[in-house]
């Protein structure tokens, strides 16, 4: 057993789950169906996927309300797939990080480094850069002037930041994320040539924040581009410049938001999902994969499409889309029918005559 081992009970108390059978039974891990073992605990979402119990190895189990009677001991919430991942934060090990200054990094004068601070082989630190407690800086990462980084924020491999950005506590930037890249934004002149417009705003990450692999966000022109404290970007997403994105707001991979846009609290694009500039989106919106957002939404709304409009809109606009061959087909039976009474209604007329 491991110093982090609890019993049933323990963990019931942790989820706010009521608990079915042995409340002492020991866990000391939570692992899936098809992997978990003795010692460990597993869930099933769905009342339906309780048959696969049968199978697993697993000394307890996480399940729906709706589930009374499952034949390992169990604990039942109302959302098993949040109740496992507190569990699993619980019992997961982090690696460790043994603080110091690796002798191929290369750090700029005049910084402040907490002595817990791990800076990884060939990682680049400009000059005045503040890093906080408990800090990790990966191989290759690479930071310039005057950034300010949080107490146990992780920058993986090869990450960028640039001059000037302000990073909260706790902040993960996975592999290849570039913060504060200058933002897109050009003035045309009349004989079609593109004059860069320069930019001199940063950007300011809050905490607890998570941007994805390969993701980008853009410094503002002036002042800011501000990402909301909880918010988590998945992958491959881009952010333009004097973005100004609400807390707890989840960004899946590919979505695009162009400059000067602005997401409220808890909105959710999914993935694919693009929002032109200038636009506003209130809290708690939620936008389906590849919507088209050009215009403001209002908050609470569930949209989807491209322009954007009511998610039940488009679910009858595109069940309407799939029977268009049909119709045409219809169309083309009616229009032969309605030729051929014409056709006779004319013969008559000169038979007529």
């Amino acid at each position: 057993m491991t110093e982090k081992t609890r019993n049933l009970a323990e963990l019931a108390a942790l989820v706010e789950g009521e608990i079915l059978g042995d409340p002492d039974i020991k866990i000391n891990a939570l692992n899936d169906i098809a992997n978990a073992s003795g010692g460990e605990i597993t869930f099933i979402v769905k009342a339906k996927h309780a048959v696969q119990l049968e199978k697993s190895g697993a000394s307890a189990v996480i399940v729906p309300m709706e589930i009374s009677d499952v034949s390992l001991p169990a604990i039942r919430v109302k959302n098993p797939y949040l109740a496992a991942a507190i569990i699993h934060n619980l019992f997961y090990k982090r690696p460790l990080f043994p603080a110091g200054i690796a002798k191929t990094a290369v750090i700029g004068q005049g910084c402040r480094i907490a002595a817990s601070v791990s800076i990884a082989p060939l990682a680049v630190v400009g000059q005045r850069v503040v890093l906080g407690e408990k800090v990790v800086i990966e191989t290759g990462v690479v930071i310039g002037d005057d950034v300010e980084i949080g107490d146990e924020s992780i920058l993986e491999a090869k990450v960028v930041v640039k001059s000037g950005c302000k990073i909260g506590k706790r902040v993960i930037l996975y592999s290849g994320a570039v913060i504060g890249s200058d933002g897109f934004g050009y003035a045309t002149n009349s004989r079609g040539v593109h004059i860069k417009r320069p930019q001199v705003g940063n950007v300011v990450i809050e905490d607890d924040v998570e941007v994805g692999v390969n993701s980008c966000i853009d410094r503002a022109t002036f002042g800011s581009t501000i990402i909301g404290k909880g918010t988590k970007i998945d992958n491959l997403v881009q952010i333009g410049h004097n973005v100004e994105i609400g807390e707890g707001c989840l960004l899946v991979s590919q979505c695009g938001i162009a400059g000067s846009s602005r997401l409220g609290n808890g909105v959710v694009l999914a993935g694919q999902a693009g929002v032109g500039d200038h636009v506003e989106i209130g809290d708690g919106v939620m936008a389906a994969a590849r919507a088209g957002i050009n215009s403001n939404v209002k908050p609470g709304a569930v949209i989807a499409g491209f322009p954007a409009i009511s998610y039940k809109e488009w679910l009858q606009a595109a069940t309407s889309f799939s029977r268009i061959p049909q119709l045409i087909k219809e169309v083309r039976r009616l229009r032969k029918q309605v030729g051929q009474f014409v056709g006779e209604e004319k013969n008559k007329e000169r038979g007529d005559e």
